[in-house]
């Protein structure tokens, strides 16, 4: 057999050359380890380096809302504190270095503002300079249970934006983003809460702001699914909430009034509310007179079968929540017996809804004047 090894090389010398080529090999493989390691351990360097001494700070552009309350006096340090105690600003460092960039740092009056957490700190600071619409104006409350035109002189009154500005965009109300269900119908979608007015805040972006919340808490409780699942539609249960509004003021009780209304409706008798009968006449009374329930009005429930044709007041929550969740039972009469404590009670049939009643009669013959009859 003939030799793949050159015919002049002796075996000796073969040997010897396999030898020096492992070698070789062993050495490039040790060579391309410290390469490779070297690299590694200079790309870490160099990251540390070039991030040694850097700011901590946000990239922005931020993400929720929150309220910030700028005392008067603040100086700019303590500013910078609240700012990174409420996750503003990342870092009073990167605070710092924005004060340091910015001559107008000095101008930041004291106020309530609207920012964003996580803010890049250049962007915080100039927001604070130059607030426009950012800054609070102030702070005003709408309570439940009002009828829209309650709601407009509170607005008007509070907000010191002019009546007729609110009662132009409340007739033509397509800037408001009404639900589909509205029908441009806005009675009962100026969601009661608490809202801030900023510096350049107008009627519509007023109303605006609550129909949006209006839009918010009813997503948020799953307002259409219940209404589905009820068989009727998120306008009727939206009915049903403004009469719970009206009629009950302790939560224990306005999931049973809301399954009264349903048992009623369901079984095809009058509703028989005064809180309806006071909405048709804009009266100032909690309960009615005989004259009162003889109205002609649609919304006098007393004469007409029926949900109401649209709501009597603005629910808040609770009521929206009860209306879409009614309690389970077999109730069809609610009386609330003391107008002093909102106790109210419930009968299942005419003989025990007589007896509650004449419980309420008596509460009102002992309390002059509270009642009308």
């Amino acid at each position: 057999m003939s030799s793949m090894l050159d015919p002049e090389v002796k075996p000796s010398q073969a040997k010897e050359m396999i030898r020096t080529g492992k070698g070789c090999l062993a050495a490039f493989v040790a060579a391309a380890v410290l390469v490779v390691g070297g690299y590694l351990v200079w790309n870490k360097a160099t990251t540390f380096l070039s991030s040694f001494g850097e700011i901590p700070d946000y990239p922005g552009p931020g993400n929720s809302k929150i309220l910030v309350d700028i005392s008067g006096g603040s100086s700019l340090d303590v500013i910078g504190g609240l700012l990174v105690e409420k996750d503003v600003v990342k870092s009073k460092k990167a605070w710092d270095q924005a004060v340091r960039s910015e001559e107008r740092a000095t101008s930041i009056q004291a106020g309530r503002y609207l920012m964003k957490t996580q803010m890049k700190a250049i962007d915080a600071l100039r927001l604070l300079i130059n607030p426009g619409s950012s800054k609070i104006r102030l702070q005003f409350t709408i309570p439940e249970g009002l009828r829209l035109s309650a709601q407009v002189d509170q607005l008007a009154k509070r907000t010191k934006i002019k009546k007729s500005s609110y009662q132009a965009v409340l007739e033509k109300p397509k800037p408001l983003k009404l639900p589909k269900y509205a029908k441009k119908r806005p009675e009962g979608f100026l969601f009661p809460e608490t809202y801030e007015l900023t510096a350049d805040s107008t009627a519509t972006s007023t109303l605006k702001q609550m129909v949006s919340q209006y839009k918010s808490v009813t997503r948020e409780i799953e307002f259409e699914a219940a209404a589905k699942r009820l068989k009727r539609s998120p306008y009727e249960v939206l009915i049903v909430a403004s009469i719970i509004e009206r009629e009950v003021n302790k939560e224990e009780y306005r999931p049973k009034v809301a399954r009264v209304l349903y048992n009623r409706l369901d079984k095809g008798m009058k509703l028989g509310l005064d809180s309806t009968v006071i909405y048709a006449e804009n009266l100032k009374t909690n309960t009615t007179t005989k004259k009162d329930r003889a109205s002609k009005s649609k919304y006098n429930t007393y004469r007409h079968k029926g949900l109401p044709p649209g709501p009597i007041s603005a629910p808040g929550k609770a009521a929206l929540e009860a209306a879409a969740n009614p309690e389970k039972g077999k109730w069809l009469y609610f009386v609330t017996v003391n107008f002093d404590t909102g106790e109210t009670k419930f009968a299942e049939n005419q003989a025990d809804f007589e007896k509650i009643r004449l419980e309420f009669q008596t509460w009102c013959q002992a309390h002059p004047g509270r009642c009308d009859t």
